[in-house]
């Protein structure tokens, strides 16, 4: 099978948001995560979960296709996602956009920075 010449798209956002709970609360944010890559058959492979002392947290998601990624920092009512998904033996373009845009819903948030980069 020939690869395709676009091999993924790599969403980076940053996000303000009111809903500071959701900032606190990674079990409740990884289970909504997981919920939505179950419905677009995104396999995970992984994950890595760290709580610190003001109960932000930092969460990493290895996927079969590559990653997910978020930080957050309530003091600052902001947080950091990021999306990746190889398109090597399919178009994930509309899968990344659909998961960026969940996430950005997920917190009623609103989007300071948005960066696509089509690798």
């Amino acid at each position: 099978m020939k690869p395709l010449s676009n091999k993924g798209l790599h969403i980076l956002l940053t996000l303000e948001t009111e809903l500071e709970d959701l900032l606190l609360d990674s079990v409740h944010f990884l289970q909504y995560i997981h919920n939505i890559l179950e419905e677009k058959d995104v396999e995970v492979v992984g994950v890595t979960n760290h709580v610190f002392e003001n109960q932000s947290f930092t969460s990493a998601v290895c996927l079969k296709e590559s990653h997910l990624t978020i930080h957050t920092w309530p003091e600052y009512k902001q947080l950091t996602f990021d999306v990746f998904l190889c398109n090597y033996t399919q178009d994930n373009t509309a899968k990344v956009e659909q998961i960026a845009d969940e996430v950005v819903q997920y917190f009623n948030a609103t989007i300071i920075q948005k960066h696509n980069i089509y690798r």
